[in-house]
């Protein structure tokens, strides 16, 4: 299966924020631990195994069995639960939302790369294990960007009325999506098998935790994958201390808004992702999830009659530490408190707000994990391997914007030569001749010379224009074959892998789809890839 990559600041898909980091650029070091290298880990690993104690690695491993009491583990997977406890054990981790049937494409690239790293680390350090980690986001509240998944250019949604944590929802109404997939889906093995991973996983499963765990644990059991739900009495206990500090102090806020005010100041300035609150904690029970704020010298939680004095909140948090929910400024904190976790892997917007935290992290005294961008890739089929050979297009020019690339078509495949730049560098030359005259005659001549000079140059590029646009429309035929290939692998001219799902992939290439993603998606190269399936 022949593959390629391309820089990722070449596919003009990632921010400035991104590509910088990937440059190593010297201005972004303050905002990160280590840059993710090999080598880097072994530093990572040293500041990391002193700050993990025994008893968390305890409560860690009690926690993954408790939640993995009701579906078929597999013994890789229990090897590396039970690995847990080992002080030379550690994890890499990625996070995703509970995605409908894993929603965008990336989500297999994200879990792949943390088990890749697993691997490419052992081979490095034989002494030491590492587990790879996928942290479901059950927390979340943004239903409506998880309620679908698109499936070979179709919407397909589950529709309801949603509230609390997404993680908590019952699965009713799943049944008819799954009804409408079969008949979305064709005859054969693999539409079976996607079928019966579905339907198994969300018409008889309580909830839509229970469902995602189900479906990648499926996916990815014999990796020994370990998913995890953040959502655990058990292991929001050993975050107690930082839920305290959260709700007295408010450091998060603090340190992490002098940092975005950083991060902002930088040349070029920076998108800030995430803005932090006085008070970074939801409060979860039943189906409620709201946020907890602090005001009047009470603390309250909005849209509810809730409220504490400060000793009755910090009461209940000794009591009940399940109801207190991280938002996204804490998510990351928490991870790192209940895992002995070296790297966290992410897209481009997760990085982005990981460079706020640093500041927060060593206010709390816990080592800043080492940030890696996720893999991407586009995955072309032969049938569209043969039609980009036949148009004689390089894999790069389908990242440019259509337009861009329609004219660069044009003007490669043109046979009158569309560039007048030969015209107008004459054109300056003459001018420059009428510049000197002037200068020597009437200065005030200068004027009607410089206005005549712009509307010549504005005319050839409008006859530069008018050109390209009949030049356009005699290559129809084949511009219209260049579009209708961007769109096939650029859907919804955004990245595949935003917008596709495993599913229609799947359909075609069975169980080796996945493997051949296992075989080439490499963590550390920092590559996008080109990916040519057969």
């Amino acid at each position: 299966m022949p593959t390629d990559c391309i820089p990722f600041k070449d596919t003009n898909y990632f921010s400035s924020l991104i590509c910088d980091y990937l440059d190593n650029k010297d201005s972004l070091k303050p905002f990160y631990n280590r840059f993710p290298n090999v080598e880097n880990f072994k530093s990572q690993i040293e500041e990391k195994g002193k700050s993990v104690q025994a008893q968390s690695r305890t409560a860690l491993v009690s926690s993954l069995k408790n939640q993995y009491q009701h579906i078929n583990m597999s013994s890789q997977t229990l090897q590396n639960i039970e690995a847990l406890k080992d002080e030379n054990t550690f994890t890499i981790t990625t996070g995703h939302q509970l995605n409908l049937f894993t929603g965008p494409l990336y989500f297999f690239y994200k879990i792949i790369a943390t088990i890749n790293l697993c691997k490419e680390l052992k081979e490095t350090y034989p002494e030491l294990h590492f587990v790879p980690i996928y942290w479901m986001a059950t927390e979340d509240h943004d239903f409506e960007e998880i309620n679908f998944f698109n499936l070979n250019g179709k919407k397909i949604s589950w529709n309801r009325e949603a509230s609390g944590a997404v993680g908590e929802l019952d699965l009713k109404g799943l049944g008819q999506v799954s009804e409408l997939l079969s008949s979305y889906l064709n005859s054969g093995k693999n539409a079976e098998r996607l079928n019966k991973w579905f339907r198994e996983a969300y018409t008889k499963h309580a909830n839509l935790t229970e469902a995602t765990r189900y479906l990648v644990n499926e996916f990815f059991a014999e990796t020994g994958l370990v998913i995890l739900d953040g959502n655990d009495a058990g292991l929001k206990r050993l975050f107690i201390p930082y839920l305290k500090d959260e709700l007295i102090n408010q450091t998060a806020f603090k340190k992490v808004s002098e940092t975005s005010k950083q991060l902002n100041n930088l040349t070029p300035n920076y998108k800030i992702q995430v803005n932090p609150r006085e008070i970074n904690l939801f409060y979860l029970k039943d189906k409620l999830r709201e946020r907890i704020v602090f005001e009047d010298e009470v603390y309250k939680v909005l849209n509810t009659d809730i409220t504490w004095s400060e000793s009755e909140i910090l009461q209940h948090l000794n009591k009940a530490p399940e109801r207190f929910s991280p938002n996204v400024i804490l998510r990351p904190l928490y991870q790192e408190v209940v895992l002995p976790n070296l790297c966290y892997i992410g897209g481009g917007g997760e990085l982005a707000y990981w460079f706020q935290l640093k500041s927060n992290f060593e206010a709390q005294q816990v080592p800043f994990p080492m940030l890696l961008l996720r893999n991407s890739a586009l995955l072309i089929s032969v049938k569209q391997q043969k039609k980009l050979e036949k148009l004689d297009l390089e894999i790069a020019d389908l990242f440019l914007k259509q337009d861009d690339l329609i004219e660069k078509v044009t003007r490669k495949h043109s046979e009158i030569n569309i560039d007048f730049s030969e015209q107008k560098a004459f054109l300056k030359k003459q001018f420059k001749a009428l510049y000197a005259i002037a200068k020597k005659t009437d200065k005030s001549f200068m004027g009607a010379v410089s206005a005549q000079e712009r509307k010549q140059i504005k005319g050839l590029e409008n006859l530069e224009k008018r050109l390209l646009k009949a030049q356009k429309r005699q290559l129809k035929e084949i511009l219209d074959r260049v579009v209708a290939l961007q769109n096939e692998l650029f859907p919804n001219h955004s990245l595949q892998e935003r917008q596709a799902n495993f599913s229609e992939f799947y359909l075609e290439y069975g169980d080796q789809f996945i493997q051949q993603l296992m075989l080439n998606l490499q963590p550390l190269k920092q590559q996008f890839l080109i990916l040519n399936l057969e």
